[in-house]
């Protein structure tokens, strides 16, 4: 039977509004059963707790349990390939980390861009890192120790929690703008470098604030200096890198993503509950417990923060022609 073309053009019209009401029907319901929240990392570590942190934030806003799940591995690339080939129905979630936005450039072949693939939700916190030496080492500022590193070039030893992790990028990014040479030695996690570090088998660290404050107030570690464009509140007397170094800054952002084509209601319902932990005193306490600060960037920001931090990053990674291991 040979439809008029009128009729005919009236039928393909509706066909194609289905997929988008559709779409919309589920946005106006969302979510109607309970999303995943997917961590690239261990559990009981500072990134699994974020998650966590958001999952519980977002059960008790939207009224569906969040569920955390950790798909550890390949420095977050797991999780994160797994979620940009899920259903762009926002069931499936990333928690996405600035390791993400270093992996594109770290690894090579990756199955997933992660600017291309995904849609940024929103931001929560933003941790710095923070230089400390073993007191042994005879430098009591960062300038000391660039001059020391420069006046003894291959003596200075600079741990990391592994190559490709914050502490090797915050190292990397030193390096680049100092010159220095100093021995880059790389350990099996953030834990294993800080014991070797208290007990002098190596000389510098930037770490974490919660792998280090607690030395450092005791006196065991010297901070020098902080990776954040200013000054910590919790260390107030301990000057940012950037009054030495300007420009210089390093951190590590923690926040929710989506597949790249989850409908923008979802998009918008998730990132303004997000919004709102920032609001409650106690989701701020636990952020500045952890040393971070709280991050709050709308979809839009958060996009571009994502591509600023993946070209910046590559530079450093090909300027130090690192590659994963």
């Amino acid at each position: 039977m040979k439809l008029p073309r009128r009729k005919f053009l009236q039928l393909t019209a509706g066909a194609v509004a289905l997929p988008a009401l559709s779409a919309a029907a589920a946005a106006e319901t969302y979510p109607d059963r309970p999303p995943k929240i997917i961590s690239g990392y261990p559990p009981g570590g500072i990134s699994d707790t974020y998650a966590r942190v958001m999952a519980q934030w977002l059960s008790q806003q939207l009224g569906q349990q969040f569920i955390v799940e950790n798909r550890p591995g390949a420095g977050g690339n797991l999780a994160a390939e797994a979620v940009a080939k899920s259903a762009p129905d926002g069931y499936t979630l990333l928690q996405t980390t600035s390791a993400d936005a270093w992996n594109a450039t770290l690894y090579q072949n990756l199955n997933f861009n992660i600017v291309r693939d995904f849609a940024p939700i929103a931001t929560m916190a933003r941790g710095s890192g923070l230089l400390v030496v073993n007191p042994s080492l005879p430098a009591q500022s960062v300038p000391e120790l660039i001059a020391y590193a420069k006046n003894n070039p291959g003596k200075v030893t600079m741990a990391s929690a592994g190559v490709g992790s914050a502490p090797h990028m915050f190292w990397e990014l030193f390096r680049t703008k100092t010159g220095v040479d100093m021995v880059h030695v790389p350990y099996r996690g953030g834990g294993p470098a800080v014991v070797d570090l208290l007990g002098g088998q190596v000389q510098a660290y930037f770490g974490t604030f919660p792998s280090t404050i607690e030395q450092v107030r005791a006196g065991k570690l010297r901070a020098l200096a902080v990776t954040s464009p200013t000054r910590a509140a919790v260390l107030p007397d301990v000057p940012a890198m950037a009054e030495f170094l300007p420009g210089f800054e390093a951190s590590i952002y923690v926040g929710l993503a989506a597949p790249r084509g989850t409908p923008a209601a979802i998009i918008d319902t998730l990132g303004a509950a997000l919004s709102r932990a920032l609001d409650d005193p106690a989701i701020t306490r636990r952020i500045a417990d952890f040393g971070d600060a709280p991050l709050r960037l709308s979809p839009a920001a958060f996009t571009k923060l994502v591509a600023d931090e993946t070209e910046k990053w590559a530079d450093v990674i090909r300027a130090g022609h690192i590659k994963a291991e």
